[in-house]
């Protein structure tokens, strides 16, 4: 039988957690590409108060994300997909 990588399916990753900074350190640590990653943020100002940005932009800290030399916490994250598939949304306030 072929082998395949550990949480990758022939639907994509499969991540596990309910929150995006598991989410993200999934990606990082397992060896999967953060770069096909897209974020949704919310960033009150910016048309519709989202941004997106794509995972190559960022950098993972302990509370906070780096964008372009901005701390974003976590919590501002509204969705993530990998490779164009949702692995994280938050519900709609």
């Amino acid at each position: 039988m072929g082998e395949r990588k550990k949480g990758i399916s022939s639907a994509g990753p499969e991540l596990l957690g309910r929150h995006p900074k598991p989410i993200l350190n999934q990606i990082k640590w397992r060896g999967l590409d953060l770069e096909k990653c897209e974020i949704d943020v919310l960033h009150r100002g910016a048309p519709g108060d989202k941004i997106t940005v794509k995972g190559s932009e960022i950098s993972l800290g302990r509370s906070f994300f780096t964008f372009s030399e901005t701390m974003i916490p976590y919590h501002r994250i509204l969705r993530i997909r990998y490779e164009g598939r949702t692995v994280f949304s938050r519900a709609e306030r």
